[in-house]
């Protein structure tokens, strides 16, 4: 994700890309557009109302038409109010029903992504993009585009009249116009690079706290809290001189826009007042409606600064959503078969890398055939989980096939393929929610009574009516509330109660006590019965009944064969682990 500043004040592919997303809306962008306009309209007649009030009536003395013109001047205002409501709601409903489905398309787009793709991403970057980013988005429509759009019409009409009753106090008006636009457009371009170093360490300030936060435990166990504190200075540090960045420019710009519409009135009166004593050609009424005029010409001038800044904003913010919806770290899912597994696995010839040049697999080749479990055993870095990991498609092999039932598992429908193989990792992710929700993931085709039933059926129903709202028990951020073996034990029964064709568990006893392993060891006996188990290990007490282990090294296959087999191959690596675990102990 480029965090690369483009250096122009508006980016009009970006900006017709992301209008795009209003065609949705078209009617209620047509009545925005409608309302702008009126609006435009009677801002302008209060001025004229104004001027006529003060030569014809107030100049003549006539109370009735005084009075007449004042009641007009009151309605007016009322209806510009009114526009002003609908035109804001308008635009505000519509931005946030746009960045709605904006927000869902980029989280259905990430939901997706890769595994490596994830691993090397920091999550507050991604956060970011979701969260805040969509959010500025949102006050590119309400706070942004119409607002510039309404103000412009309002300029243009103003102008007119302007010209049209007076052109010599028009020009006199404008005079200073020409600086003020110029200081807008530099104030535009650089505002745009300070709001992009603003975002850049938001979402460096985002990724921080919640690395830090989400490794507490690590950070207080090593005495790390000084350390972080310091660390965490100096990011927060970066945040704020980037803010005081965009308000030094603010404060800039505005004193200087605020000088140059006040000389311009300050000429106004001057020359006016001239005409008005030597000649005659202007009236009271007028000069007075003509600075009137003018302070409506400049403030939304000095505003629309101030908005088209937040229209870059979201012109910023939609450029770094869209380069993650244009990221293409997806799985090619292009399968179409649908059917319903058996449960035969085949690596042929399998070699793969995270980083090119560094295999961790090298030529793999095995078969599972349906109803067998398979055990892979062998040191820290072997490759075991990445077999795994290469099973699921969370990646692709560099070379080789894996079949499944003697067809590529690319020819599968991803989603169907997935269904019908489950994990259980030996780090338990659980959500903040109720147990059966954590069990179900709130599937609609899994009952309570399903997960009680499941529950006693591999012996865990107990321990779970034992906590405080047993099934309704919320185990908090990650399952903070539960122990490694219990957590373990629910993921047990996350995997039995979705009655998966293939399981695999994932070094699923190698940190939990002895009385969580026995109950685990009973689970896995009843949830690997009748359907094909691969199981990563290290206690060489859990795969003794395996019907055939693999034993990995560096990328390969060394050794295969049953428990027996393997303890018969003098000098043979898992005979040696076998000793270091029981025999010496």
């Amino acid at each position: 994700m480029s965090e690369k500043v483009t250096g122009k004040a508006f980016d009009l592919k970006i900006f017709l890309r992301l209008i795009k997303y209003a065609r949705e809306y078209r009617t209620l962008f047509i009545l925005a557009s409608i309302s702008a306009i009126s609006i435009s309209g009677l801002a302008i007649w209060r001025p004229e109302i104004l001027m006529d009030t003060i030569d014809i009536y107030m100049i003549g003395l006539d109370k009735e038409g005084l009075l007449n013109y004042v009641l007009l001047m009151l309605y007016v205002l009322i209806g510009e109010v009114l526009l002003q409501f609908a035109f804001i709601y308008i635009v505000n409903w519509m931005g946030q029903h746009i960045i709605r489905n904006l927000r869902e398309e980029l989280f259905k787009h990430v939901l997706h992504f890769k595994m490596s793709y994830l691993n090397n991403s920091s999550v507050g970057t991604l956060v970011t993009r979701v969260v805040s980013d969509i959010e500025t988005i949102a006050s590119f429509f309400g706070q942004g585009l119409f607002l510039i759009v309404s103000d412009i019409l309002k300029m243009g009409v103003i102008l007119f009249i302007m010209f049209y009753k007076n052109w010599q106090l028009t020009l006199i008006c404008i005079s200073v116009l020409p600086v003020l636009i110029y200081a807008t457009k530099i104030f535009q371009k650089s505002i745009k690079s300070a709001f992009q170093q603003v975002r850049n360490q938001v979402s460096a300030l985002n990724s921080f706290v919640q690395e830090r936060v989400t490794g507490m435990k690590i950070v207080q166990l090593f005495v790390r809290e000084e350390t972080e504190y310091k660390n965490f200075k100096k990011v927060n540090n970066l945040h704020k001189k980037a803010h005081i960045r965009t308000v030094w420019y603010y404060s800039i710009f505005y004193p200087i826009a605020e000088v140059l519409s006040s000389i311009a009135i300050g000429l106004l009166v001057w020359y006016g007042g001239l005409q008005t004593a030597l000649s005659s050609t202007a009236t009271i009424g007028e000069i007075i409606g003509f600075i009137m005029l003018s302070e409506m010409l400049y403030r939304p001038l000095r505003q629309i600064a101030d908005k088209f800044i937040t229209l870059q904003m979201g012109l910023v913010s939609a450029d770094r959503v869209f380069k993650l919806l244009d990221t293409k770290e997806n799985i090619q899912d292009t399968g179409s078969i649908t059917d319903e597994l058996e449960g035969n696995i085949k690596f042929e010839n399998i070699s793969f890398s995270y980083k090119k040049d560094e295999l961790v697999l090298n030529n793999i080749s095995f078969e599972a055939k349906k109803g067998e479990t398979i055990a892979l055993v062998g040191p820290t870095g072997a490759g075991k989980s990445t077999i795994i990991q290469l099973l699921n498609r969370f990646y692709e092999a560099d070379s080789g096939n894996i079949y499944m039932d003697n067809i590529k598992i690319e020819e599968f429908q991803l989603e169907t393929f997935r269904k019908q193989v489950t994990v259980v990792l030996q780090d338990v992710f659980l959500f903040s929610d109720s147990i059966l929700n954590n069990i179900t993931l709130k599937s609609k085709n899994i009952s309570k009574q399903d997960v009680i039933n499941a529950a006693k059926e591999i012996g865990i129903h107990e321990f779970i009516m034992s906590l405080p709202g047993d099934y309704d028990y919320n185990v908090k951020e990650r399952g903070a509330m539960l122990s490694a073996g219990q957590r373990q034990l629910l993921s047990f029964l996350r995997a039995y109660v979705s009655n998966p064709k293939i399981l695999i568990m994932d070094e699923a006893t190698s940190s939990i006590d002895t009385h969580s392993e026995q109950m685990i060891q009973f689970a896995t006996n009843k949830i690997t019965k009748g359907r094909t188990s691969i199981i990563i290990a290290h206690r060489l007490s859990t795969i003794k009944k395996a019907d055939k282990i693999l034993v990995m090294d560096k990328g390969q296959i060394v050794e295969i064969g049953s428990h027996k087999e393997l303890l018969l191959i003098e000098n043979g690596m898992y005979k040696e682990l076998y000793k270091k675990q029981y025999i010496e102990a």
